[in-house]
């Protein structure tokens, strides 16, 4: 296996490409009782209009991706689940926009719980019934997130950000969506996006690599995989402007709930410039909205806020927004005084003195993560399906200035861009 030592961290990665192009990543953690591990394909909510070269373009109804997640753990005998909890080990799945991850962690039968992870993976048993039955299984979770305040306002702030990109799109799709699914269709899409040469291992803890080296060839051995040519996947042309100002939906809640959001349309960067984009930015966010900021205490100060407000910020190369707000009881006064006080802070600038306070948080947190095999195997994984090096983050946050932070935060906050989502007991 290669190796890239990071000196400043004291971290080695361990990786190579296999020959059916699997992409295998391996962190040793020396003393480390709990191992890690994830299996994720470059596949997720928006890869909905895609062309693997050689075959047709295919398009394929919404919450194809979530649905195909669903089915991956049915298998003709025994339950998956069972089989990890027999061996000591929990296992979990989720799809996000832009990946499906597959991940269980131990404290012991390493080796059997990786094949486990590996095999059902790669082991697709879809049938008509077995289809026809989730429908029923994902309509109820999609039902049940309708009814789910915050869900519905942060969906809200994405259908009001976006006009055309699949983004908006809940992941599990529609109940008319999932209901157009067939077994014909997921097994495209498995065939597609779940060739080794789109997916990744990593595998974090108290391992030895060459041990999961070995492992991982020898059962990827076993199993013949067809080459695979390059995956293009189509998305329509955003506009810059919002698809409207404010969403409203209604609730019984409470007190409402309010989110705003700004959506970014020049998406330029990749790799490492995206990387730094993305460092820029979560310092930015952190500096105006965490609990230690002068605006968190004038909200909370003025009642307008409790202490879940706070704020997000994701990026990838084909979309990127921000999410701002929580609970509060007066909607267009919080919407006007977080305008107004960020208004002035755009006018101004940020301050040295927060920008250091910040950077220096943000690289403590960091730090803390690698003491953690779940974070570092969540993290790499986003980041690596990014072309990011999770593993240069530090780097990033040590470099970054002041005038690239007030850069970056100008460029961000466009009113022309904004968008405000709103869930209540009443349409008011």
């Amino acid at each position: 296996m290669q190796t890239k030592t990071y000196e400043q961290l004291q971290e080695t990665l361990y990786f190579e490409k296999l020959d059916n192009g699997l992409s295998l990543y391996v962190l040793p953690k020396k003393g480390f009782r709990k191992t890690f591990a994830t299996f994720s394909t470059k596949y997720g909510s928006i890869d909905n209009d895609f062309q693997v070269q050689g075959k047709e373009r295919t398009q394929v109804p919404d919450g194809i991706a979530h649905f195909l997640e669903h089915k991956m753990f049915e298998e003709p005998e025994g339950d998956i689940f069972a089989r990890f909890a027999s061996q000591g080990a929990s296992a979990n799945a989720y799809t996000s926009f832009d990946k499906t991850v597959y991940l269980f962690s131990s404290t012991g039968e390493v080796p059997k719980n990786l094949e486990t992870l590996i095999d059902f993976v790669q082991n697709p048993y879809f049938t008509d019934d077995n289809v026809e039955k989730e429908k029923g299984i994902i309509g109820q979770e999609i039902n049940m997130y309708r009814d789910n305040p915050d869900w519905r306002v942060y969906y809200g702030l994405i259908e009001a950000l976006y006009q055309r990109h699949p983004v908006h799109i809940d992941i599990a799709g529609t109940i008319p969506s999932i209901t157009q699914i067939t077994k014909e269709m997921l097994y495209t899409c498995y065939h597609s996006f779940y060739h080794p040469s789109n997916m990744s291992l990593f595998v974090v803890g108290g391992v030895d690599p060459d041990e999961i080296s070995t492992l991982v060839k020898q059962n990827q051995s076993r199993k013949k995989f067809e080459p695979q040519g390059h995956i293009e996947r189509f998305l329509p042309d955003e506009p810059q402007e919002v698809r409207e100002k404010v969403r409203r939906n209604t609730l019984p809640v409470s007190l409402p709930k309010f989110y705003m959001g700004f959506k970014e349309t020049d998406l330029q960067e990749q790799g490492p410039d995206l990387q730094r984009k993305d460092v820029e930015m979560r310092i930015v966010m952190d500096i105006l909205f965490s609990s230690t900021s002068d605006l968190y205490q004038k909200l909370y100060d003025e009642g307008l806020i409790t202490d879940q407000f706070g704020s997000d910020y994701r990026s990838h190369p084909r979309y990127a927004f921000s999410v701002i707000g929580g609970d509060t009881k007066d909607p267009q006064k919080l919407e006007e005084t977080i305008q107004q006080e960020l208004s002035n802070v755009l006018k101004q600038g940020l301050s040295e003195h927060d920008f250091e306070r910040t950077r220096k948080k943000k690289m403590g947190g960091y730090l803390r993560m690698l003491n953690s095999p779940e974070g570092i195997a969540n993290q790499f994984t986003d980041y690596l399906f990014k072309g990011m090096d999770f593993f240069e983050t530090l780097s990033l946050y040590e470099s970054v200035t002041l005038d690239q932070i007030n850069e970056r935060m100008r460029k961000h906050f466009d009113w022309n861009r904004c968008a405000v989502s709103i869930v209540s007991s009443d349409k008011k």
